[in-house]
């Protein structure tokens, strides 16, 4: 997270774009990545030629010999209309021809790219903020990359709102990925998901970046996100290639529908997909419906799950709380073929407020493997009461938080044994969830104590009122003789 100067620099950044007209929270995004990455280009490109001249090896860099008035540190020392005119009409057109290969993240992620900065003056100031940040730091850009997307506070409108980072990483860390994963989110929005499935390989494996395979594996055929809106799409292609993945597999694709073709492909699942959205079952593969015969996005969006991963894959999604007790058949149906054909794990219920401002929905986060042979013996369940932050639109930071103790006694099974229906983790048989329709609300497992109360005998309070207003008597008696 970046505080103090760093955020007032950034600010002053986003002020400066808004006065000057460009007020849609995705364009200033947008717009500030194409100068970040443009930068970016600049400071690579100097690092390249520093390590070719000390290894004395040869080197052949992006910009032409003739067009060495492209980069950064050329053009941002120019006059205002001067710098506006090579950026526009030349240094941007110059980068969006950059990749070739029109299947490269790269290209996909700069092809329908729009230059929107309308006067050399405001170029300047936003050059002029970006210069003052140092972004050499790979996790400075990634943070600085976060923050901007926390500004995006606009929920989309088929049930789309930014999932927060916390969570995020709570997710990740619960399921471990492996330097071997394939990983994806068939709803990937800013790519989330995949920047901190990432970010946790460098902390946790980052020896991969020694074994030429394992790196090419991360850098190529690792993530995977695909979504609908193209300019989340930019934005999800940037945010990973700001947090140092070469090449990530970001496409436009309705998940959902029947020309995907996705079959037994992917090791882990990391997805929060809409919810909202009502879809005509025309547009749906039919294998889906097969598995769940509905219009609801957040039931055909398991079922895709299951049919994306290979058997052995692992999924972790944040699903609405209908999910977990609707009585459709086609609510009982998703749930039935999770728990018994495959492995249901575990069901985190979490507070309404952990969407706000965005949405107060009610959520659970849904883990399970696809084994295609069953394998639920227990379910783990866990009533998450805080996640260290307030739950109002406000959102400040608090000291209550159950997301270690969430971490720390998942998949802990043994200690999890002896919890008790009312305490905040505990299991359930699948006998008992069979019985109860698959219904998996944590309200109809967790037991509720109530301590008994004693009060004073009536009588007594009674007692003590009349006492209480002979001394108020008394006073009032007193003062009135001071009074005279």
């Amino acid at each position: 997270m970046i505080t103090g100067e760093l955020r007032q620099k950034v600010d002053r950044i986003w002020e400066t774009f808004w006065t000057g007209g460009i007020t849609n929270p995705l364009s200033v995004i947008e717009q500030f990545t194409y100068l970040l990455f443009i930068k970016g280009l600049d400071e690579a490109e100097t690092r390249k030629e520093n390590e070719s001249m000390l290894l004395s090896v040869p080197f052949t860099g992006l910009f032409p010999n003739d067009k060495k008035y492209l980069r950064w540190n050329h053009f941002k020392n120019l006059d205002p209309q001067r710098m506006y005119d090579v950026v526009s009409n030349e240094v941007f057109p110059f980068i969006k021809s950059l990749h070739g290969d029109k299947d490269s993240a790269y290209a996909k992620y700069m092809g329908d790219a729009i230059f929107m900065i309308p006067t050399p003056n405001m170029l300047v100031r936003i050059v002029e903020g970006i210069e003052s940040i140092d972004m050499k730091d790979r996790d400075t850009k990634g943070d600085l990359y976060e923050y901007l997307l926390s500004k995006v506070a606009t929920a989309g409108t088929n049930g789309q709102f930014r999932t927060p980072r916390h969570i995020i990483d709570m997710m990740v860390a619960l399921m471990k990925p492996t330097p071997e994963d394939i990983i994806c989110d068939p709803a990937a929005g800013s790519a989330g998901f995949l920047v901190a499935a990432g970010e946790y390989l460098r902390d946790h494996h980052a020896d991969l970046f020694l074994i030429q395979g394992l790196k090419e594996h991360f850098n190529n055929h690792m993530f995977y996100g695909f979504d609908m809106d193209r300019t989340m799409l930019r934005i999800g292609a940037m945010n990973m290639l700001l947090h140092g993945v070469d090449n990530p597999n970001i496409e436009y694709r309705d998940s959902l529908n029947e020309n995907n073709t996705d079959k037994d492909k992917y090791t882990l699942i990391l997805a929060n997909p809409p919810f909202k959205g009502s879809l005509d079952t025309d547009a749906v593969a039919a294998d889906l419906l097969r598995v769940t015969r509905t219009k609801k996005t957040e039931l055909l969006f398991l079922a895709l799950f299951l049919r994306m991963l290979k058997v052995g894959g692992r999924c972790a999604s944040i699903v609405p709380d209908g999910v977990l007790f609707g009585n459709s058949t086609a609510h009982k149906d998703i749930r039935k073929e999770i728990v018994e054909n495959h492995k249901l794990e575990a069901i985190i219920s979490m507070p309404s407020g952990v969407f706000k401002p965005y949405a107060g929905v009610s959520t659970a986060i849904m883990i399970f493997t696809k084994t295609g042979a069953g394998g639920t013996d227990y379910v783990w369940f866990y009533d998450m009461k805080a996640d260290g932050y307030s739950l109002d639109d406000k959102r400040n930071p608090i000291e209550a938080n159950d997301i270690p103790d969430i971490v720390g006694r998942f998949g802990n099974w043994d200690a999890e044994k002896e919890r008790k229906r009312t305490e905040k983790s505990f299991l359930v048989p699948v006998d008992e969830i069979r019985s109860n329709a698959y219904d998996l609300s944590i309200n109809r497992y967790k037991a509720t104590e109530y301590e008994e109360v004693q009060y004073e005998d009536p009588k007594a309070i009674l007692a003590s009122i009349k006492q209480l207003e002979e001394e108020i008597v008394e006073g009032l008696e007193e003062l009135e003789a001071l009074l005279g």
